[in-house]
């Protein structure tokens, strides 16, 4: 199933290296453009792509290629790698092939290394493929190059990686799916995981994350449920008695005594030309990890360094429409952040969703909370934040069993929410703590307590509270 193989080199790749790479298929194959020139295809003699390149990314940020492929994927040297990843055409034996050599010669040419190492094609890679009767399938006018079959109902994609990513293809044939009125379906042996976004946004959009088990056949990876091909999709079966069952494979569960910190908050700014973005972030990343964040991008790997000014510039240029993007931070302390930046009718919104994953022995920074829900409030136009614990990998990445949902730790409304609610309201609720007050007394907000986290008791504190602090009448 692996039909992605991946170059990460030493140097820049310049038109002289990408070309004797292109050449692994000899002269004979046909060299063609898509995405507005982002992705390079080797196609055969009709046209039909056989790989994809996209262009090389850097990678500024130590790390990150170890996050996403595994240990010892880094190249050695001291400046910054750079990615460049092939992808080759599903059910075409030779187009691995293709790909692998592609990669190999990258590397023999410019220092670094190929993922997977015992890729089709790297060994001899000097010599071309032979292509001889090679024939690539055709591909749906509405297809991506991520996508390796597309039906009415749902664009499937393969994959075989230790932690799939939100790369930029895969987001955008996310992108694409969603707009056509189809799901994008991940289909991935049971040794794969998702990397912390990508199962972010399989959650909140109509897609599926297809595990192939050798018991069951296949099933959802994020809910257990046992799947079926049907008109055209992956779906979820039913029994006798109408009802879905859970694969074997999810509820055979471990623990492990790692943890994770979900911080997720919305920030408020109202519109200005010296708006700089990212602060929020940086404060809570600097404030639970005694670090800023090491990097960032639009996709996954993020290759960038961390730079609020390059983020602020960039949602400048995309407005009005919204800017999603993926920060990390470095190896000894995992963490990994979401932010969406939209413009509303008051200004320009943050909206945030931080994690920092913790092993066996480790305390989660949950005396911070307090300090931090201060801060956001009191310089950085906070508006609702919510503190989350749960019982999860320290890597963050979401494997395909069943993992205990996130149990609420704090509550936090900023000043404006605190007006909307009363300043009364907002300051007397019927739960066992007291409310901290936050901020000048003119304008406060307040970090609410709901328990220690890891008892389903704070679900219902959560739950008082904003049916208090709407004016509902006790359940």
């Amino acid at each position: 199933m692996t039909k992605d193989v991946i170059a990460l080199t030493e140097r820049m790749p310049d038109a002289l290296s990408v070309l004797a790479g292109l050449l692994a298929g000899g002269p004979d194959l046909r060299v063609d453009t898509t995405g507005e020139g982002a992705v390079v295809q080797l196609c055969d003699g009709e046209g039909r792509p056989l790989v994809s390149i996209e262009v090389p990314l850097m990678l500024r940020v130590p790390g990150e290629a170890a996050r996403l492929l595994g240990p010892g994927a880094e190249p050695s040297g001291d400046g910054p790698a750079y990615w460049v990843e092939a992808r080759a055409a599903a059910g075409v034996p030779q187009a691995e092939r293709l790909a692998g050599a592609f990669a190999a010669r990258l590397t023999m040419l410019l220092g670094g290394r190929v993922w997977p190492p015992d890729a089709p094609g790297t060994v001899g890679a000097a010599s071309p493929v032979d292509i001889s009767g090679i024939t690539a399938v055709p591909v749906p006018a509405a297809a991506q190059p991520a996508v390796d079959m597309l039906t009415d109902q749902a664009a499937v994609v393969l994959q075989d990686r230790p932690v799939v990513p939100m790369t930029s293809w895969l987001s955008e044939a996310l992108r694409a799916t969603v707009e056509s009125d189809r799901s994008l379906q991940i289909v991935t042996p049971p040794h794969c995981r998702l990397s912390l976004p990508t199962s972010m946004l399989l959650e909140s959009t109509p897609a599926r994350w297809v595990v192939q088990d050798e018991r069951c056949g296949y099933y959802d990876g994020l809910t257990g449920a046992v799947l079926t091909w049907e008109d055209d999709a992956f779906r979820p079966d039913r029994d006798a008695s109408g009802e879905t069952p859970v694969a074997d494979a999810f509820t055979e569960v471990r623990p492990t005594g790692e943890r994770q910190l979900i911080v997720s908050f919305r920030t408020q700014h109202p519109p200005a030309a010296d708006l700089v973005l990212g602060g929020a972030l940086e404060t809570a990343w600097q404030a639970l990890t005694g670090a800023p964040p090491a990097g960032w991008g639009t996709s996954e790997p993020a290759g960038l360094t961390w730079s609020r000014r390059q983020l602020t510039e960039l949602a400048y240029a995309r407005a009005p429409r919204p800017t999603w993007t993926v920060v990390v931070g470095t190896p000894d302390r995992p963490a990994v952040a979401t932010l969406r930046v939209t413009r509303t009718p008051e200004g320009v919104e943050e909206d945030v969703t931080l994690t920092v994953g913790y092993g066996p022995g480790e305390k989660p920074a949950l005396e911070a909370l307090p300090g931090l829900a201060g801060e956001l409030v009191t310089r950085h136009g906070l508006t609702t934040m919510l503190c989350q614990l749960r019982a999860a990998r320290r890597d963050l990445s979401a494997p395909p069993h069943f993992e205990h949902p996130p149990l609420p730790y704090a509550y936090v409304l900023g000043p404006a929410e605190v007006r909307e609610a009363g300043r009364d309201t907002a300051g007397r609720t019927p739960l066992k703590e007291n409310p901290v007050q936050l901020g000048p007394s003119a304008r406060p907000g307040y970090y609410y307590p709901l328990g220690d986290g890891e008892t389903a008791e704070s679900w219902t504190a959560l739950e008082q509270l904003m049916r208090h602090l709407r004016g509902a009448p006790p359940a």
